[in-house]
């Protein structure tokens, strides 16, 4: 089993890189990329975009920051009238939301994201409720095959691995469909290779799906 040092080691190194270039698209994700460049013609300035955890919500949400100039939501700091970026909206105080949601045609953009649709957050100000089911909402599916072997793809050409042809529809049927599994899989691999002086392929990438099984439990 690999190391506790090592684990944190995983957790840690190559940080993703949230460019359009490295953003890849897909039949799970392309309408909500279209929404998201659709900004500033945003119905009401404010858009909602949702999916299941490691889908790509936050590599959409950092582009749409950075064309935007938006400023991360921090309760109780004055944004000063900027664009701004809600991550986890379904967690925060209905005032709150209310008031952000009512600034956003003013204040240039307002994006909410969260896994789950508006229409299931939690309101118990009726005047909350109406506008959250009136949101425009960006919605990422789950990662397709198509999604998820573009990504591997991907990464492998970042650490220059050439990776076997059989071994994209070996790691498909066996990781966790997410980025974030995809990305620390193949820096492991990279990692495992590396030491061992080995290729990247299918009995290589069995030992290391079986020592990184526990890296996703939390």
């Amino acid at each position: 089993m690999i190391t506790r040092a090592r684990q944190l080691s995983l957790r840690l190194a190559s940080p993703p890189v949230f460019t359009r270039a490295a953003f890849v698209t897909s039949r799970a994700n392309e309408q909500a990329l279209a929404l998201i460049e659709a900004w500033p013609a945003w119905p009401g300035g404010a858009l909602a975009l949702v999916g299941p955890e490691g889908a790509g919500k936050t590599h959409l949400a950092t582009l749409w920051a950075g064309k935007a100039g938006a400023a991360h939501f921090e309760a109780g700091v004055s944004t000063d009238g900027r664009p701004l970026l809600v991550e986890h909206a379904d967690e925060i105080g209905d005032e709150a939301l209310f008031h952000l949601i009512n600034r956003a045609p003013t204040d240039g953009g307002l994006l909410l994201t969260a896994r789950t649709r508006p229409s299931s957050w939690p309101a118990a100000l009726p005047d909350l409720r109406s506008r959250l089911n009136a949101l425009t909402v960006a919605e990422i599916g789950e990662p397709d095959d198509a999604l998820m072997i573009a990504v591997l793809e991907a990464l492998f050409r970042e650490k220059h691995i050439r990776a076997a042809p059989d071994l994209y529809e070996f790691l498909l049927r066996r990781m966790e469909r997410s980025v974030t599994a995809a990305r620390t899989l193949v820096a492991r691999l990279d990692e495992a290779a590396a030491e061992q002086g080995r290729p990247v392929n299918r009995l290589l990438a069995r030992e290391v799906l079986e020592e990184t099984a526990d890296l996703f439990e939390d």
